[in-house]
């Protein structure tokens, strides 16, 4: 109830400071930017007060304190003029989101519960998407409670904590006040999700006139998929593959369903056997908002920046519309850097755009640049550009994204007509009208593909998706305005309605099969003894205490009770330009022949040693252990133990 009350209060505020800046904004956006702003400074103003106040209780509550006096500050420079009441416009917004919004805010709190550490029988379980980057967030979340800036990875010790950790630092402040660590991922998550479903709907009403177009857009980017699809029912009365091997093709008829929709990652989205299939284009709610919290704490930020810019470079001009959107636009680094470069180069795309058209710059272009970098640049280089420079894996030339990897596999075009499907080929036909709105939007949004389809911005290239998919966003708009419009000129065919449902069939089948996988998934990632040992590790070991453990997947000492380890996974730590190989050679041979690699206890100060049965793929005898180090918790059955170090 506490942490509910502390979310609460700050989006409250939100809504109250958007109240007293933007009066002459429609309600129903005003309550959106103002959530949105609220959930900004729940992430933002503990964060700023933990480099003296540690992410404590006495931190949060001068956060609170600190958020109080901002509110008065915008209420004595509050804009005048009466609030604009609830209107037609309004409703006509309501209404869409009634139909778009709302039924996949409630399909993202379902997800939300299922995916983010489920409680059964002891255990606690995961969907498919969450298995692998739920560990490193719980991690960085439990470990953060007391934790002074800046802070380390509890996966790395002695590496700077660089990583976007703002959304996660919002959830170990809820863990402050009281939360199960379940209701600190569900509460925030089921609202960010809300967050960017409405968000998107009200930034497509604000660009297109039409409510089919809005609802379609809506549809093609939170359903997306491809023609993925087809290799599931290509020859489908024969089995042309087996596990691992051609997998999507193995079995007949509804046996191919059957491999979709139960076993791991065989969507026609984003099927594991990348070099088999080449599908790469994830479905955004099955596989990128619900798991990736950073990206989806970024649309709750970008979506707003997007909306204040189109709206004040297309409406009258103000300077405390662009200063909100200078202030949100700096906080967005260490909330998703990957959106503040988003926002960044539609900005400069649209910024060019104003000049050519007004033949001089803005100063509101002055204004929001200058305290967006004002806001931005001390976190930049602080966090962001201190970790690229750790091995210099992070910005490289590459061709292509992903396709290019290891030497091109489809097609330039084949590569983006089969993974996005449709709404490609009719973003190149739209290209060819002229409507001066969507050349605009297309403008900032191909200000993003080119540099994104040339330029790896993190070891992954893959992530470079959280680029594609901004643009993706953005171009979905014109892209549904055109489609609308080509239905609407099949009018007097009395095959329409045929052709716009096999047509929607295509848009639809490969997300829809995605999102209906990841329903049905279900995994154990801790199990009741992981959840046991880390219970005894919270409650008899100090917070700084460093453990010798395995590097796999699954840790519940870094993740469920935040204790450090001398390394994590590489799935995580590589991806974030670290060389582990030192470490994980050093922890191999201990666990292999402790008695004879006791100087690994000293290199790294090790305070406890994590004994499981099967650790780096191999068989441990627990007599090495018991002979040379103090027992200090023994589980049999769940083939556990801790020992103390020195």
């Amino acid at each position: 109830m506490a942490a509910a009350l502390y979310l609460l209060i700050y989006l409250i505020c939100g809504v109250l400071i958007v109240r007293f800046i933007l009066p002459a904004k429609n309600l129903v956006v005003r309550v959106w930017l103002g959530l949105s702003l609220g959930l900004i400074l729940c992430m933002c103003l503990p964060a700023a007060l933990a480099f003296l106040l540690a992410f404590s209780l006495v931190g949060h509550l001068a956060a609170l304190l600190l958020l109080i006096i901002i509110l008065g500050i915008c209420y004595l420079l509050r804009d005048k003029k009466s609030p604009k009441v609830y209107g037609e416009e309004d409703k006509r917004a309501v209404k869409v989101l009634l139909i778009t919004a709302l039924p996949l805010t409630i399909l993202g709190l379902y997800l939300q519960y299922t995916h983010n550490l489920r409680p059964a029988q002891g255990a606690l379980h995961v969907g498919q998407s969450t298995f692998a980057d739920l560990q490193m967030h719980v991690g960085m979340i439990t470990s953060l409670v007391d934790a002074k800036l800046p802070a380390e990875y509890n996966i790395f010790p002695g590496a700077r904590l660089s990583y976007p950790f703002l959304v996660n630092s919002l959830s170990t402040g809820l863990l402050i006040f009281g939360s199960s660590i379940q209701l600190a991922l569900i509460l925030p998550g089921t609202l960010m999700m809300g967050l960017v479903l409405t968000g998107y709907v009200l930034l497509a009403l604000r660009i297109s006139k039409s409510k089919r177009a809005v609802i379609l857009a809506f549809a093609l980017l939170f359903i997306n998929g491809g023609l993925g699809f087809l290799y599931a029912f290509d020859m489908a009365g024969v089995s042309l593959g087996s596990e691992g091997a051609n997998a999507m093709q193995s079995g007949v008829w509804a046996e191919r369903l059957n491999n979709i929709l139960n076993n791991w990652y065989q969507t026609p989205t984003n099927h594991r056997e990348y070099a088999v299939y080449n599908l790469r284009w994830s479905n955004i709610i099955a596989d990128i908002l619900i798991p990736q919290r950073t990206f989806l704490a970024g649309w709750c930020v970008l979506l707003p920046c997007i909306y204040l810019l189109y709206d004040g470079l297309t409406d009258e001009k103000t300077a405390r519309q662009f200063v909100l959107l200078g202030i949100m636009a700096g906080l967005l680094p260490l909330i998703h850097t990957h959106s503040y470069l988003a926002l960044a180069l539609i900005s400069f795309g649209w910024m060019i755009w104003d000049i050519v058209k007004n033949r001089k710059l803005s100063k509101y272009w002055l204004i929001y640049a200058g305290i967006a970098a004002l806001i931005s640049l001390p976190q930049l280089m602080f966090f962001t550009f201190g970790q690229a420079a750790v091995d210099g894996s992070f910005i490289k030339l590459s061709f292509n994204w992903v396709n290019g990897q290891c030497g091109t596999k489809d097609y330039y075009l084949w590569f983006y007509i089969k993974n996005i499907g449709l709404p490609f080929l009719l973003l190149i036909f739209s290209l060819f009208e002229k409507n001066p709105t969507h050349r605009f939007i297309y403008l900032g949004a191909f200000m993003i593909f080119l540099p994104a389809e040339f330029i790896i911005f993190q070891p992954n290239e893959y992530d470079n998706n959280k680029l594609f998919y901004v643009w993706y966003a953005l171009c979905c708009i014109p892209i549904a305005e055109y489609a609308v419009m080509l239905y609407d000129k099949m009018k007097g065919l009395r095959s329409q309605k045929v052709i716009a449902v096999f047509v929607c069939v295509v848009f639809f089948l490969s997300g829809g099969l995605s999102i209906l996988r990841e329903i049905k998934s279900d995994y154990i990632l801790f199990s009741s003894g992981d959840v046991k040992v880390a219970e005894w590790a919270v409650q008899n070991t100090d917070k700084d205490s460093l453990f010798i453990s395995g590097t796999g997947e699954v840790n519940p000492i870094s993740s469920l009770s935040g204790r450090k380890i001398v390394c994590g996974n590489s799935f995580f730590l590589t991806n974030h330009g670290f060389d582990i190989k030192g470490r994980e050679d050093d922890l191999k041979r201990f666990y292999m022949s402790p008695a004879e690699n006791l100087d690994v206890i000293e290199k790294y100060g090790a305070d406890y040693i994590l004994y499981r049965d099967i650790l780096f793929d191999t068989p441990l005898q627990k007599s090495d252990f018991d002979s040379l180090f103090n027992k200090v918790y023994d589980s049999p059955e769940d083939k556990i133990a801790i020992y103390k170090a020195k």
